[in-house]
């Protein structure tokens, strides 16, 4: 007898987990999953410590308590100029997760059009099948992994509900320039569509990017405020992915649609992890620059390496992220490289063809993490570099 819902029969077990215990199981190097081995600032652990002393241990409100909203809004204008108002326009979320599960649990009906970039974060292929939407994808195509325009005007109709932005863009580390976020923002306005970007990875962007655009939100450009949701969360910042404590920031309507949703979802969000995470945007707002250069240099020690292996990738220009194409070695594709991996090299990746609604498109590709300490991407790249990689 089958006990699971149809809606989630069809959905595969998250490739993260499979790996990261594939990992566990066989003593392996994990350069798949993205979580950092060094926790964030001292004094943030510390001002939990604080919060738990001082008893904040029951409920928080729903919405998120008012010194990190009031935070969330500081943010948002110190390093963008958005004036976002605290009380009504922010909403705190059980990371960006669930942001965008309540999101589009928020604002998509069976039936509506949304167009999302592919390859996607797993959990957005999930979450519109629940919400029984149209998934109009627009392909990152390999090997620079930038969005056609052609192909996004040729998707975005009147029967548009939502567009699904990612940047910086996981799995393949893009960043879209402000001509690229123009052209989706002509597209909304014209066809009155709303704009949820998942921007979880707004301060992870390196030198490449930087020196043109670097990361610009949606929400910043002309007319696109009052139709633009925007995700992000404190686990990628300030390396504290394990507290899950993330946000969404826009109009009030947008803002009261994800709220609509959260509230039977997870109700509110851990209670001392909140003012901690709200003095870690007052009080520690350069970690998270210090963490992209040193991010960068670990990127680079990466993609050398992986280069030295016969794996060379395409450089990323954000996340934790960098992409190569094995293609050369004559595997059937990168799930079947990626469960042999741990064996041929006691090392585990993430192989991205899951991530793709035609996994011919992906079916090549392989996820390395660089948010790893320098001595383990070093001994990665040493296993790597001394295995028989090829079929």
């Amino acid at each position: 007898m089958s006990v699971t819902a149809r809606r989630l029969a069809h959905i595969p077990p998250t490739v993260f987990s499979e790996m990261s215990a594939l990992a566990v199981r066989t003593g392996a190097v994990n350069l798949g999953q993205g979580f950092p081995d060094v926790d964030g600032p001292q004094s943030v652990i510390d001002a939990v410590e604080v919060a738990l002393a001082e008893g904040a241990n029951q409920y928080a409100p729903g919405i998120g308590i008012p010194s990190l909203r009031a935070a969330i809004a500081r943010h948002q204008h110190r390093h963008y100029g958005l004036d976002v108002d605290p009380d009504r326009e922010v909403v705190v979320t059980t990371g960006c997760t669930e942001a965008v599960a309540a999101a589009l649990l928020g604002l998509v009906d069976p039936g509506d059009e949304v167009v999302v970039l592919e390859p996607y974060y797993d959990s957005y292929v999930a979450m519109l099948d629940m919400c029984g939407a149209r998934r109009r994808p627009v392909m990152l195509k390999a090997p620079d992994f930038r969005p056609d325009l052609d192909e996004l005007r040729s998707v975005v109709t009147d029967r548009t509900k939502l567009i699904l932005l990612n940047t910086p863009h996981n799995p393949t580390g893009t960043v879209l320039t402000r001509d690229e976020l123009q052209a989706v923002a002509d597209l909304a306005i014209e066809h009155d569509v709303v704009v949820v970007t998942d921007e979880v990875y707004e301060h992870l962007v390196f030198d490449d990017a930087r020196s043109t655009d670097g990361h610009v939100p949606i929400a910043t450009l002309p007319g696109m405020w009052e139709r633009t949701l925007t995700l992000s969360s404190a686990g990628k910042s300030y390396s504290f992915t394990g507290w899950k404590v993330g946000w969404a920031s826009g109009p009030a309507p947008l803002v009261q649609a994800v709220l609509s949703a959260k509230q039977w979802l997870t109700f509110t969000s851990g209670s001392p992890l909140q003012p901690a995470v709200a003095h870690a945007l007052d009080h520690e707002p350069d970690w998270p620059a210090a963490l992209a250069r040193d991010l960068q240099a670990r990127r680079d020690l990466l993609c050398e390496g992986l280069s030295a292996a016969g794996l060379a990738p395409r450089v990323p220009e954000g996340t934790y992220f960098a992409t190569t194409d094995i293609s050369h070695l004559g595997w059937a594709d990168g799930r079947e490289f990626c469960l042999a991996l741990p064996e041929r090299a006691g090392v585990v990746a993430i192989p991205t063809q899951g991530f793709y609604d035609d996994p011919d498109a992906g079916r090549q590709l392989v996820r390395w993490a660089f948010c790893k300490e320098r001595d383990v991407i070093g001994e990665g790249l040493r296993r790597l570099a001394a295995a028989d990689l090829a079929r």
